[in-house]
């Protein structure tokens, strides 16, 4: 038994008189000092874990005001500030200890769009994404392009001044803003925008801060000018912090935004961006060029760039082999197709055009294809390339931000980490750069990848490095050294594109004589070195934080010892990229997330609360992974266990609790997380483990026996019903945790299946099979919620497959487990599936094929079952249309009919696309139209929808997408997912149909269609 955790740095006092302070003072956000919270904000998208005092959910620039007074205060002259955006930052820019000020909560809304002038005023929380999709409606968007234009949010690219593929094109961010509404740390509400002479000399006699800011920077760039012109290296990517070489812009105005712009949060807060946006290009071509080997990608670049590309990007063979792995690959495999020759592909390049005129991209795309066209058989190193419109641009730049999540997939305990995947070079050096780059990691004995701007002379660069292991810590500073040196010798900088955080030990050796210049700036803006202090530049003339002066998450995970980690390793190896705090709510990943903005509720955050517990549970002398085997299938010892008190409410457990208690175990993350960081899986585990100890509400008791006790209820489906309308009973339900209960399926099922000649599946009677009857022959394996709740969907799937001509059988009812393995009743749950597992590969040892008709449940066979049981253990259970798609050969197709729209299961979007293309398939041979629209999660996620302290939240989830696709139906929509039909039944009282029921209707109605004629 796992015993009670507490926490040595659970209270930090000075931040919670400072959080009742700020209440006091009217602070309309969130204030949160719990253990939770704190852990979950202690890492970003680095390889640095610093947990915070407290944090910060602002709702408004006043808001932001009363923080900053706060500083003014000699009660609190220790505080110190931590902006944060969407935590996508890799060298730890947002963290450290302090008050962390959140502004992606409430401080995310779109003020204003000037169409006209094309301008738009936004909250420093706005996600670019977000700003995008809105800007498009207009024909307009916010140029800086990011992998992690999901998440990231406006003010947190303006603080990196962030930018990304197509930089050479639209430059960096701080090109696109206009103006910075900020808040000083006294404060004053000022905004930095270019002034002429006169806006200047007002500016000087404005009292406080505002004068002093203007005077002092004026003064320092006036006199330092020969000195900031030597140091600051003439590069597309010149990111420095403090970006004193354009503090006079182009029309010699003076611009103190170009200092806020990359400033990391060390000078103000941002309250408000006014910023400047572009026509959506109306015509782009991409070429996508293969290589025998990266270097050679690298050369031929710059051969590349003189054609007038927008962008230039490469990527190497480690990074294209993980991603022919993914599920992103059977969208652009086209595009790379296997060399004649035989020679494999080790590096290729994109190269996009894009402008306004059709003929002007067409013909700029000519120049470049003649020319590879006239080199193909001189050029041999070059192994071929292909030309990409439309659509299929956005795959293959889709492929292109998946490289970072990629290579954080790679296998093992060491994997690709980011603390030099930034540097700039000049890019006529970048090969010859990159070639001494990769000598030096080589000479470490270090695998890695590489991709990037190859354009813009910068490329990600990650080695890979297990933290954990006490003996490759010290690589970080002798890679670091190393290639800080490297980047010197080629007139280039350690950090090109990610800011400095924790780098900034070495900015001193970039600008030498200009550091007292940016200690005068920081000085100006931030006398008490209170604003994100130790990074970029101090007031008072203090050292700044060294990367190995920092904690480090291995760190505190090498303390959990090995055993442990690998029985959690689904959470151990997230890397805090943050693809699950995407704001897109037409996207499966993480619908609790996306309902509540709390990042405890998202992977990343039960991930950290994960480890965290670990790391607690391990240090008490506990061991999860051997509580775990210790197990046995127990539903008495379970069900007497939940009759002990609460006991301590103190445990750190009861925060993990929490945060697992909001997974709807749709299983999104699994699928979609670069990771595949597995929430379902880790959180199974913890709930075992902690009911243990705690006791379990009487609704987990009732939702595990479900499966045995549905076919009692069958016997009389409609005296189950009646008592469960009772008013009576459902108030009991509700007591007990439990609402919206399904009515039971009245169907004669047995009886249908008879008229249809459908039998029960057995060895015995599959064995008697004939070789052509065993070939037409398939078993549906039936799983509770069809069979009990929709049971006319089983009759219709057999009709469907009779229709069609095939022999469909029965398989006996027998539980999954699905509920078990949710709720954390993995003893029993591994019972379950080893019985019935065994009953199914008896069947499938006859040569007939399994079918399941639910995703969520035939998926538990290939993931859960897998998991729990021996290799080879569990035999193939196919969805039904991957099935009917393997055999499209032999079914006669249809003449045309309908279009439809297809909602999957989220399940079953996310962890077997191919699944739902194989839906797209047979609806084509039928002769209908099947599209598939973006869409997130419906909110029921199997019984999640059903707990009543859940309800409110799953009917958010499905307001935020499936809501406007149901509104629009018109008896053309699908769903293939019980739980999704459920809950568009429940909640807007439609009834979707199943897509085997357009089929099915379809068929029955349509003729078969005259053989195509062959080509001539």
């Amino acid at each position: 038994m796992i015993p009670v955790l507490t926490r040595t740095a659970d209270a930090v006092p000075l931040y919670e008189a400072a959080c009742a302070e700020l209440l006091a003072r009217g602070f309309e956000g969130d204030l949160s000092l719990t253990p939770a919270d704190r852990t979950v904000f202690a890492t970003d998208n680095s390889i640095y874990q610093v947990e915070p005092g407290a944090v910060a959910f602002p709702r408004s620039r006043d808001d932001l005001v009363r923080i900053a007074r706060l500083l003014d205060d000699p009660r609190f002259t220790e505080i110190v500030i931590r902006p944060r955006g969407g935590a996508t930052g890799t060298n730890g820019q947002s963290l450290g200890h302090g008050l962390v000020v959140d502004t992606s909560r409430h401080m995310n809304r779109i003020l204003q769009i000037d169409v006209a002038n094309r301008v738009v005023r936004v909250e420093p929380g706005v996600v670019k994404d977000q700003l995008n999709r809105e800007l498009a409606k207009h024909g307009l968007f916010f140029a800086p392009e990011l992998s992690t234009s999901n998440r990231a949010t406006l003010g947190g690219m303006i603080s990196t001044d962030a930018c990304g593929q197509g930089s050479c094109l639209y430059g960096k961010t701080r090109d696109h803003v206009l103006a910075l509404t900020c808040v000083l740390t006294d404060g004053t509400v000022w905004t930095a925008e270019p002034l002429d002479a006169e806006g200047l000399a007002a500016a000087k006699a404005q009292p406080g801060r505002v004068r002093d800011i203007h005077r002092t920077v004026d003064e320092a760039i006036t006199a330092n000018a020969a000195l900031i012109a030597e140091r600051f290296p003439k590069l597309n990517r010149c990111l420095t912090g403090y970006d004193l070489a354009h503090v006079r812009d182009g029309e010699g105005r003076f611009d103190l935004k170009s200092l806020i712009c990359g400033s990391e949060g060390t000078l103000a807060l941002i309250a408000e961006a006014r910023l400047n946006v572009l026509p959506i290009p109306k015509a782009a071509a991409l070429v996508a060029l293969s290589y025998v080997d990266f270097d050679a990608a690298l050369r031929d670049a710059q051969a590349l760039m003189p054609f007038g590309a927008a962008s230039v990007e490469t990527i190497d063979s480690t990074v294209l082999g993980l991603a022919r792995k993914d599920p992103i690959w059977a969208e652009v495999r086209a595009f790379f197709p296997d060399d004649p020759a035989g020679r494999k592909v080790e590096g290729i390049n994109l190269v996009e055009f894009v402008g306004d005129d059709e003929g002007a991209v067409a013909a700029a795309l000519s120049r470049l294809t003649t020319i590879l066209d006239a080199e193909r058989e001189s050029h041999g190193k070059r192994v071929g390339y292909t030309v990409a419109k439309g659509a299929a641009i956005e795959r293959l730049w889709t492929m292109r931000k998946k490289a970072v999540g990629l290579l954080g997939a790679a296998k093992g305990e060491a994997r690709p980490i980011p603390f030099v995947e930034d540097t700039a070079v000049p890019p006529e050096v970048l090969a010859d750069y990159i070639a001494e780059f990769r000598a030096l990691l080589d000479a470490k004995g270090l695998r890695y990848g590489m991709f990037g701007h190859v354009d813009a002379g910068v490329l990600h660069v990650r080695p890979a490095i297990d933290l954990k292991d006490e003996r490759q810590a010290p690589l970080i500073r002798e890679v670091t050294e190393g290639v800080v040196a490297l980047t010197k010798r080629y007139g280039g900088l350690l950090w090109g594109e990610h800011g400095k955080g924790f780098r900034s030990e070495f900015v001193p050796e970039t600008f030498g004589p200009l550091v007292p210049v940016l200690e005068i700036v920081k000085r100006a803006f931030d006398p008490g070195d209170r604003m994100n202090p130790g990074k970029i530049a101090s007031s008072a003339g203090r050292p700044l934080t060294r990367i190995d002066g920092v904690p480090r998450r291995g760190e505190a995970d090498r303390t959990i010892p090995t055993p442990v980690r690998a029985a959690f390793d689904a959470a151990l190896h997230c890397n805090g990229n943050g693809a699950c705090f995407s704001y897109d709510a037409d996207e499966a990943m993480c619908p609790s997330w996306k309902a509540t903005r709390e990042r405890r509720h998202s992977p990343k955050g039960r991930a950290s609360l994960m480890r965290e517990w670990l790391r607690l549970a391990t240090a008490a002398g506990a061991d999860p992974a051997a509580a775990l085997k210790a197990e046995r299938p127990n539903w008495l010892g379970d069900l007497l266990r939940s009759l002990r008190p609460a006991g301590n409410r103190d445990d750190f457990s009861h925060a993990v609790k929490e945060a697992m208690d909001g997974c709807l175990a749709c299983k999104s993350c699994t699928g979609s997380c670069p990771i595949k960081v597995d929430v379902p899986t880790f959180r199974a585990k913890f709930l075992a483990l902690y009911h243990q100890r705690y006791p379990r509400p009487l609704k987990d008791h009732l939702i595990a026996a479900l499966e045995p006790l549905l076919p009692l209820a069958a016997q009389a489906p409609r005296l189950g019903n009646a008592l469960a309308a009772n008013p009576l009973a459902r108030a009991v339900m509700a007591r007990l945790g439990l609402v919206a209960i399904p009515a039971l399926s009245t169907f004669d099922l047995a009886g249908a299946l008879a008229r249809l000649g459908v039998a029960t599946a057995t060895p015995l009677a599959l064995r008697g099979l004939g070789e052509d009857e065993r070939k037409k022959s398939v078993v549906i394996v039936q799983d509770a919620f069809t069979t009990h709740f929709e049971a006319d969907l089983v009759a219709d799937l057999c009709a469907l497959l009779v229709e069609l001509g095939f022999r469909p059988w029965l398989a006996p009812y027998r539980p999954n487990g699905k509920p078990l393995h949710v709720h954390g009743f993995l003893a029993r749950f591994g019972r379950v599936a080893a019985e019935g597992a065994a009953a199914l590969r008896a069947l499938a040892a006859e040569g007939v094929p399994l079918v399941g008709l639910d995703p969520s449940m035939t998926l538990t066979y290939r993931s859960e079952y897998a998991a729990a049981l021996p290799a080879g253990a569990v035999p193939k259970v196919e969805m039904v249309q991957e099935w009917l798609s393997g055999r499209l050969g032999a079914i006669a197709p249809r003449e045309g009919g309908g279009r439809y729209r297809l909602l999957p299961h989220c399940t079953e979007r996310t962890n077997a696309p191919g699944a739902v293309k194989d839906w797209q398939a047979v609806f084509t041979h039928l002769g209908l139209s099947l599209d598939v629209p973006a869409s997130g999660c419906c909110g029921m996620a199997g019984t999640y929808g059903h707990e009543a302290s859940h309800r409110a939240t799953s009917e958010t989830i499905y307001r935020q997408s499936w809501a406007h696709h149901v509104a629009a139906s018109a008896g053309d929509l699908l769903a293939d997912g019980y739980s999704c039909r459920s809950q568009a039944k429940l909640v807007d009282g439609i009834r979707l149909r199943h897509p085997v029921r357009a089929l099915l209707d379809h068929v029955r109605t349509s003729a078969v269609a005259a053989p195509r004629k062959a080509a001539a």
